[in-house]
């Protein structure tokens, strides 16, 4: 397999790539929507031969309640398994931000995350949703679904503004999504795994133990987030930039009711919508797979523009390369909090771990990153390896890079 590098730029809210040489670089005229990478990487992989997809709205979901922002039908990509597979379900929980006022919500309705009139027909599987044994070894014949995310809220809302002609209904396109899959089969699986990239790895997370209690006691779940462990840290100003836009998505989304009992017996609601006060207390075994250096934490939490009006986080916040031995030290301290944030978490036996010292931002959906010749590895194991040791108990897999810059399997995202 060969390896690919990609250049990137965002037009008319596309992103188009070509092949560049040594990491992968782009050009984006609006960093606070890097989200769009999750998507474009699962579109533009290595694959010459990709899976294509297709489309299925939920119709039956209406009748629920469960809309897009829009009021549009939700929809996923269902791919059947076969042999081995067939009685087996992976199901992705698509990422890509949220919205956390008004105007970001009326916006982000005109998109397809927010309605599905925007949604691609047919997308690729590529990763761990990929239909080839020698690019996805443990998970090739699965029945595999990709549930679009029109939202907002991770998920996880339930309340309307008729004024906007907004609809929160995340927690009941879960829930209607579910639904659908039990009929279709899901409800006699033998073997589930609940996957998520970012916005969709913080849901993952939020409805993990929701998930087991769709199976009877004999079928094997665990849950995996991907590039999902937001921090509750401050940023380079000393401000709280991501508390501030999780508070907002939280009130503005009535997401509250729909977050776990455990936390908000004794946290505010907006506390609990951090993964790291909900990951020690799941039932559900849990893999985290996550950049040490997450790129979208750094650009849009960490060092966003509106707590660096000076500029001096701007070239660093682009490219790693360019970050002075200070802002290295600060980093490494994020780095540091992340670790401490798993601690607890890590002792749980059930539990699995793979945070590698890279800039990176979700790793499992990309083919380059998943299982390629030259994946990022961990003591010489790449993501999927260690995913597949962790779910079919072959190992225990609790891997931690050492700090950047020992990692030279890397691939990293640089903008320009």
């Amino acid at each position: 397999m060969r390896k690919l590098f990609l250049l990137g730029f965002v037009v008319a809210g596309m992103i188009l790539v070509t092949e560049a040489k040594g990491y992968f670089e782009f050009n984006v005229t609006e960093l606070d929507h890097i989200e769009e990478l999750e998507f474009g990487f699962s579109k533009f992989s290595s694959n010459f031969n990709p899976l294509m997809v297709g489309l299925t709205l939920i119709r039956g979901a209406g009748s629920k309640g469960a809309v897009c922002l829009d009021g549009t039908l939700p929809g996923y990509h269902l791919h059947r398994g076969h042999g081995s597979g067939a009685n087996s379900w992976l199901i992705q929980l698509e990422g890509g931000g949220w919205c956390d006022n008004i105007r970001n919500c009326v916006y982000r309705k005109k998109s397809r995350r927010g309605s599905s009139n925007y949604m691609e027909k047919q997308i690729q599987f590529t990763g761990i949703l990929s239909n080839k044994a020698q690019e996805n070894p443990d998970f090739f014949n699965w029945n595999r679904v990709k549930l679009r995310y029109c939202d907002g809220g991770s998920f996880s809302g339930d309340s309307q503004n008729k004024a906007a002609g907004l609809q929160f209904r995340g927690e009941k396109i879960w829930r209607a999504a579910m639904d659908d899959l039990k009929a279709k089969g899901m409800r006699n699986a033998k073997q589930a795994l609940l996957s998520g990239c970012s916005a969709g790895g913080l849901a993952v997370i939020l409805r993990c133990d929701e998930f087991r209690n769709l199976f009877s006691g004999n079928t094997k779940v665990k849950c995996l987030s991907d590039a999902g462990l937001f921090l509750d840290t401050p940023d380079v100003s000393g401000g709280h930039t991501i508390r501030n836009l999780y508070n907002g998505v939280v009130q503005l989304q009535g997401v509250k009711n729909n977050l776990p009992h455990l936390c908000t017996n004794h946290l505010n609601p907006t506390s609990c919508f951090f993964p790291q006060n909900l990951i020690s207390q799941m039932k559900t075994p849990l893999f985290i797979v996550n950049a040490a250096y997450d790129i979208w934490q750094i650009q849009s939490s960490i060092a966003p523009p509106s707590a660096d009006p000076s500029g001096y986080w701007h070239e660093c916040r682009l490219n790693h390369g360019r970050c002075t031995p200070a802002q290295i030290r600060f980093l490494q301290g994020f780095r540091n909090q992340m670790l401490r944030a798993v601690r607890g978490f890590s002792n749980l036996k059930k539990n699995g771990l793979f945070i590698n010292s890279c800039f990176a931002h979700c790793q499992t959906e990309r083919q380059d990153t998943w299982f390629a010749d030259d994946s990022p590895v961990i003591h010489k194991k790449a993501v999927a390896i260690a995913v597949g040791d962790w779910y079919f108990d072959r190992a225990e897999v609790k891997l931690i890079d050492c700090p950047y810059p020992c990692d030279r399997s890397c691939h990293n995202l640089v903008f320009r």
